[in-house]
């Protein structure tokens, strides 16, 4: 679903200093005039405690979510996209084990994770018609030989159990397709708005028993401007695409099969200014905000779910300028006049009000260092200042515009973007939180987390204090000019081992969960040492492993750039944005992509015949398995002699020595890792 997050193609009271410090996250806040509320990073007082409830749904009291005997909660998460596709299950099992990616989440501090799913799945599953997906690979997902995308589903569900996390589903889009979301309301083509309802009823049957599924997000992303038909609209009408009435009637055909689950109303795209209505065609008279984002009309025309309306929560989006460059973040901004601008008149009115509890359903993005980066601080610092529930796009490192909490190979974190996301995490004493009672986050022997009873019962875990053994075996398996790879033995822990801190002398290089890393940009025959140490959930660490020196390979690809700019020409381009010519225009952050199939390839013209030396391919998450690099000097281009071959390609930079000579330099990538294309940020061609 790379190409499925590259859409956000959206329309269009200054903040007070932070309550608490980050290091404490979730001071309760209350609504004002409200009664004071309890920080959530402590226990009740014991009057006030009750007896942990046998099951965990969830409601509302106000602004906030509390559990069953009123405590509050925050369901603080993420989202894992690929239910929702053309593969109809999760993105990753391609190459990772769903256990694994499930209670990674778990270790770090994911309470709640939000599954986009689609119409057009649920009534195939409805209907009997789940079929066995072939996004799974079953070497690395044994367990889920032979199941179905309906029996993987509920295999996870069993997994989430296990490891203390809840369900919040989504349903992303009418069809099931990589870029469904794009299609502006929840009814297209063979999928009706009956049928909509249905589905949601089908999936309210089945699971109304199950505390794992605990909230139902009726539908992602609403949107459509004033010209577009059709488009979501937000009023007090019963028509068609007037997404207040088409989520309240969801919600209570879902709450009359069971009245437990929490219903989750987004918002829409644009909201008319006053004086104005929805015939308007005039782009000044609407107020706009991101898809999904606008709650503006929740103000005149709330959603009502009867009887049940403490089960309702808002749940708007929000995303930073590298989605896109919205007007708010043109000239100077910062938090502040994003709270007085943006979100105070489109959504956190709500929260302030006290008229319901917000879960921010998207928001997240890259770290550019720069204003995108800015913009996910200020989200982030307001999260944690109203403690405010969300689920951050997204574990998926195959997010095109946003990238995930999980680099490609689906295993290691992005500490980086981890570290930004920490402090907006339910955690208590130095403990993540679960919305599960019996089951701490993370399993039973969790030394990361806690379950409710643990917060609001007065039985906190015993301290870990013992680190894990010291890493064993430290050694190189191969290296190259620029990249020393490393693996070592398995440490043990008393409660267990949650990662690796690798170092190149006395600088930490990264935290990884698996026992091998690749350190790359480095220079030359040059000698490096390196030591790894192990770390547990508590944050005990290891002594350093014995230290392992290595040289890297002397350069002998040295030479002169000379791919740059001339004319590339691929066998196949996946859209307009992606043209060979990206991939060697010098600018790292365009791209080139082929088609969706094996063997595609990208030629560029050196102008005339050069002794090429090395070639330098930055690959994009979709990459290439086996490919070759070739040469030629035929017009024709019949005639190709092979400068480099590897069915072992590992994406990232691969920087090759080579010895050839030829006009034209060719990449033919034969076996793709992914289910995508190939795609290459840049393509570098040396020599003289």
């Amino acid at each position: 679903m790379r190409s499925t997050q590259r859409y956000r193609l959206h329309a269009t009271v200054a903040a007070a200093a932070l309550t608490a410090s980050l290091a404490v996250p979730f001071a309760g806040l209350s609504a004002p005039g409200a009664a004071a509320a309890v920080p959530v990073g402590a226990a009740r007082p014991a009057a006030a405690e009750a007896a942990a409830p046998a099951q965990d749904w969830l409601h509302a009291q106000g602004n906030t979510i509390v559990d069953e005997a009123g405590n509050k909660v925050l369901l603080t998460g993420a989202n894992w996209f690929g239910f929702n596709a053309t593969e109809r299950v999760f993105h990753g099992l391609w190459s990772a084990n769903i256990e694994d990616i499930t209670k990674s989440m778990a270790d770090h501090g994911i309470n709640i994770v939000r599954v986009p799913i689609s119409t057009q799945l649920i009534l195939e599953w409805k209907n009997g018609q789940a079929a066995v997906s072939s996004g799974v690979n079953t070497y690395a997902n044994p367990e889920l030989v032979g199941l179905t995308t309906l029996q993987v589903f509920d295999h996870w569900l069993a997994l989430c159990e296990k490891y203390g996390l809840k369900v919040l589903l989504d349903v992303h889009s009418a069809e099931a397709d990589n870029s469904g979301h794009l299609y502006p309301v929840w009814w297209k083509g063979s999928v009706t708005v009956e049928q909509f309802y249905q589905g949601w009823e089908w999936v309210a049957a089945r699971y109304r028993t199950n505390d794992t599924v605990v909230a139902m997000d009726v539908k992602n992303e609403p949107h459509g401007k004033w010209t577009d038909s059709p488009r979501a609209k937000w009023d007090g009408s019963t028509d068609q695409d007037n997404f207040k009435n088409t989520c309240q009637t969801a919600g209570n055909r879902i709450l009359a099969i069971n009245p437990k689950v929490l219903i989750l109303c987004e918002g829409i795209e644009i909201y008319p200014k006053n004086g104005t209505n929805w015939s308007s065609t005039n782009e000044t008279d609407y107020y706009g905000d991101w898809w999904g984002g606008n709650l503006r009309g929740a103000k005149d025309h709330p959603v009502d779910l009867g009887a049940n309306q403490r089960q309702l929560v808002y749940s708007p989006h929000d995303y930073g300028p590298a989605v896109y460059p919205q007007p708010w973040f043109q000239g100077s901004w910062d938090r502040s006049t994003l709270e007085r601008d943006v979100w105070d008149p489109n959504w956190l009115y709500l929260h302030k009000s006290g008229t319901a509890p917000l879960l921010i359903g998207e928001w997240g993005g890259k770290l550019d260092g720069g204003a995108n980066q800015k913009w996910m601080t200020a989200v982030r610092d307001e999260i944690v200042q109203y403690g405010l529930s969300h689920t951050f796009w997204c574990v998926n490192p195959n997010s095109g515009d946003t990238g995930g909490l999980l680099l490609d190979d689906w295993k290691t974190w992005d500490t980086a973007k981890y570290d930004l996301l920490k402090p907006s995490l339910w955690q208590s004493g130095g403990k993540f939180v679960s919305l599960d009672h019996q089951v701490r986050l993370g399993g039973a022997g969790s030394a990361t987390g806690i379950g409710l009873a643990d917060l609001y019962g007065g039985n906190p875990p015993t301290p870990d204090t013992q680190a894990p053994s010291v890493p064993g075996g430290l050694a190189s398996p191969s290296h190259t000019q620029n990249t020393v790879a490393l693996s070592w033995n398995a440490a043990t822990d008393n409660t267990g081992v949650t990662g690796y801190d690798i170092y190149r002398g006395s600088t930490k290089l990264a935290t990884v969960t698996t026992t091998s890393y690749t350190d790359t940009a480095l220079t030359a025959g040059t000698a490096y040492t390196y030591t790894v140490r192990a770390r547990d959930a508590a944050g005990n660490v290891s002594a350093a492993s014995t230290a392992l020196t290595v040289t890297t390979t002397a350069g002998t690809g040295s030479g002169t750039l000379l791919s740059q700019g001339r004319t590339a020409w691929a066998s196949s381009s996946e859209d307009g944005s992606t043209q060979p010519g990206n991939a060697n225009d010098g600018n790292s952050g365009t791209r080139w992509a082929s088609a969706f199939q094996d063997n595609q390839w990208i030629n560029v013209d050196l102008g005339a015949s050069h002794q090429v030396t090395g070639v330098v391919l930055n690959w994009e998450a979709a990459y290439a398995t086996t490919y070759k690099v070739q040469v030629s000097d035929d017009p024709d281009f019949g005639t190709w002699t092979d400068l480099y071959s590897t069915s072992a390609g590992h994406g990232g930079t691969e920087n090759l020595t080579t010895s050839g000579r030829g006009r034209y330099v060719r990449v033919l990538g034969q076996q793709r890792a992914t289910p995508y294309g190939i795609s290459l940020w840049e393509f570098q061609v040396y020599g003289s």
